[in-house]
């Protein structure tokens, strides 16, 4: 049986998918495509108790990885890039090139790249993480600004330097012309 339930959260609203023993998604309500849970999922609140709890504690600083039992569905390569991206640490980032290096596959930073933009559990499973070989933000599931929040919250040196960089083009760019 598949259970579900939507939380608020800073980044928009999450639906919540998973099993009485497991959590299998997260989803950006607030993005592009909002899932609608098919009629054979049961709302429910109690199987997502500790992952809200969880979610919060990170939200607000507190926790820096998840201890939750997942149960994501996918091909043996994307679970491999996924449980990869469970090593990158908190605020930290890498590239998809370092990353398909790390697996092994040293030509494959774009199928790391499908693969981690198939991960059916962001925020939990890190794949915010991951970002262009030139530091900047690439593809996020949930939209740009909220991958910039999620590392923002962390800490992550590339938001604050692309952050700072943009400010000072901006900040020069409107006193040149005058």
């Amino acid at each position: 049986m598949t259970y579900w339930h939507e939380i608020d959260s800073p980044v928009g609203p999450l639906l919540l998918a998973g099993t009485a023993q497991a959590l299998t998604r997260v989803h950006f309500q607030s993005g592009p495509q909002p899932l609608r849970p098919p009629e054979t999922w049961r709302h429910a609140v109690a199987p997502f108790v500790r992952v809200r709890s969880q979610l919060m504690e990170y939200f607000c600083g507190s926790r820096r990885s998840f201890e939750l039992p997942l149960a994501p569905s996918g091909t043996p390569f994307q679970l491999a890039v996924w449980q990869a991206l469970g090593a990158i640490p908190y605020g930290e980032t890498l590239s998809y090139g370092e990353l398909a290096h790390r697996l092994g596959r040293t030509a494959g930073a774009r199928a790391v790249g499908v693969a981690n933009g198939a991960n059916p559990l962001p925020i939990v499973v890190p794949c915010h993480r991951v970002i262009g070989a030139d530091g900047t933000l690439t593809g996020f599931g949930g939209g740009l600004h909220i991958k910039r929040s999620l590392l923002a919250l962390e800490g992550a040196a590339c938001v604050v330097d692309l952050f700072a960089a943009e400010e000072r083009a901006s900040f020069d760019q409107g006193h040149s012309a005058g």
